[in-house]
């Protein structure tokens, strides 16, 4: 298994987790992306964005055939690609991705690797545990008035999910306060507690829900929205009651920290069915 690597601690837990069930792995992690702690743990190539070739060669002599994408990653220019030989006659197709969202960006990248012969797996193909379960971790629990603004910000979120902007908004007394673009959501929700020290934001601390969730028609091999310890910890000093995800549609990563997290902080995690709004 192939896995390319963008940031945070995620790609090392799929990796360990794959590993300990007995599959050889074979990272790929991104310069200016991912993290160089604990790569040595697995055997490990780093790459440039646009190093196609390379990673063709390296991946075909490992004997590898299954790819997951995995990890925070910023959007680059086109600028910021370094085209080797092989990228860059599949560069139209790059810069027809560019022409779009995230989702339609990834998918069209990932229908590059599949034009190399490579099969493109979701991390939660490989690693099902790391998807939210249904129901509420941790000791806090949501209020009759967080779960209706879990269901408005679900509502939001499947009606903006076309347009192919963010996973994530901020609700509090049936208001949309906050919405995820390109900033990501601990930008947003920095940007959420700066409203609340300003005054712009009524409602009291303590309550207003995080609701993540993928877009209706994403390609789900690709950018699963993905919760943490910080996001418990950027909730909190937003001053939030809670984080509603969408169950086994959504990454935890460090669940033993999330929740401990989660019960210091006071902010409930909710992991509602898939399509739910309640």
């Amino acid at each position: 298994l192939a896995l390319i690597c963008g940031g945070g601690s995620l790609p090392l837990a799929i990796a360990d987790s794959v590993s300990a069930r007995g599959r050889a792995v074979l990272l790929f992690p991104l310069h200016g992306a991912a993290d160089p702690a604990g790569m040595e743990r697995h055997p490990h190539h780093w790459l440039y964005l646009g190093q196609g070739g390379k990673f063709e060669r390296l991946a075909r002599a490992a004997g590898c055939r299954d790819v997951v994408f995995i990890g925070a990653m910023v959007r680059p220019a086109l600028w910021q690609i370094r085209p080797d030989f092989r990228t860059l006659m599949e560069f139209p197709r790059v810069v027809a991705g560019f022409r779009g969202g995230d989702d339609h960006l990834l998918s069209a990248i990932g229908n590059i690797f599949e034009r190399y012969g490579f099969r493109l797996l979701g991390a939660h193909d490989v690693a099902p545990e790391i998807l939210m379960p249904e129901g509420v971790l941790g000791a806090a629990q949501p209020s009759d008035a967080d779960r209706a603004d879990i269901a408005l910000g679900f509502d939001y979120l499947r009606a903006a999910g076309p347009f192919d902007v963010g996973q994530a908004a901020v609700v509090a007394g049936r208001h949309v306060l906050a919405v995820e673009a390109a900033e990501g959501t601990d930008a947003m929700l920095a940007g959420m507690a700066e409203m609340r020290a300003s005054g712009r934001v009524r409602s009291p601390a303590g309550s207003g829900v995080l609701v993540k969730a993928p877009k209706p028609r994403q390609d789900r091999r690709f950018d699963l929205p993905s919760i943490g310890p910080r996001t418990v910890e950027a909730a909190a000093q937003a001053g939030l009651a809670g984080i509603a995800v969408m169950a086994g549609s959504t990454i935890v990563a460090e669940p033993e920290q999330l929740i401990a997290a989660a019960n210091r902080a006071k902010v409930f995690l909710l992991g509602a069915p898939a399509e739910s709004k309640k």
